[in-house]
């Protein structure tokens, strides 16, 4: 059984994002979980494998689809902003969009069905508050272009740039739940300023 445990791939090595870390340590064993813009299923795939979570997910652009299909995982092309109503309320334990929020058009439309169709959400975004975004827009005068944001301004899917306190105000607005939120810069926790320090922000929410 040992050797079984060892030849398991180690999420610091497979995942290589570190929200994908975070992720990877909230989501329960044998859950029921729905990824939103997964990509090519590099984390659903982990997800089955070492936690065996009943797991698919939602990707718009076909060859990511293809690549997820080809790792085994069950995803469906789609565009989140319009799938999300197919589904009935409570259908999943967690809901998880990583790093996608910002990139949607209406954003409280996709976390409030989110929040219907699933127990726990987890999302995780830029944050466009960073010290580093900050001082690129401030020293340029330009839109800020940084390794958290690489893009020209007339060529970025981010079209909603928000914050940690942006976020915590609108989860405070909507009356949820901020169960867990755990703040990365560099790959490490960050615990003073989340709102300054934090280049990637992580929360668990509930309705």
């Amino acid at each position: 059984m040992a050797a079984l445990n060892n030849s398991r791939p180690k999420v610091r090595e497979v995942l290589r994002r570190s929200d994908y870390v975070i992720i990877s340590e909230i989501v329960e064993p044998n859950s029921k979980v729905l990824d939103l813009g997964c990509g090519d299923g590099e984390l659903l795939e982990w997800l089955q494998i070492n936690k065996q979570v009943a797991g698919r997910g939602v990707e718009i652009e076909g060859a990511k689809v293809q690549k997820a299909i080809a790792r085994g995982v069950t995803v469906y092309q789609g565009d989140i902003e319009v799938c999300l109503t197919d589904y009935p309320a409570d259908a999943f334990d967690y809901v998880i969009l990583s790093q996608t929020l910002q990139e949607t058009r209406h954003p409280l439309k996709v976390l409030q069905e989110m929040l219907r169709i699933g127990r726990h959400a987890i999302i995780a975004f830029p944050n466009f508050s960073y010290w580093s975004v900050r001082w690129a827009h401030l020293v340029t005068g330009r839109a800020p272009k940084t390794v958290l944001f690489p893009y020209d301004w007339y060529d970025s899917p981010n079209i909603h740039f928000l914050t940690v306190m942006d976020f915590q105000s609108l989860a405070a607005q909507q009356g949820w739940t901020i169960e867990r939120s755990i703040f990365l810069a560099g790959g490490r926790q960050v615990g003073l300023l989340p709102n300054l320090m934090a280049e990637i922000a992580v929360f668990l929410v509930k309705r």
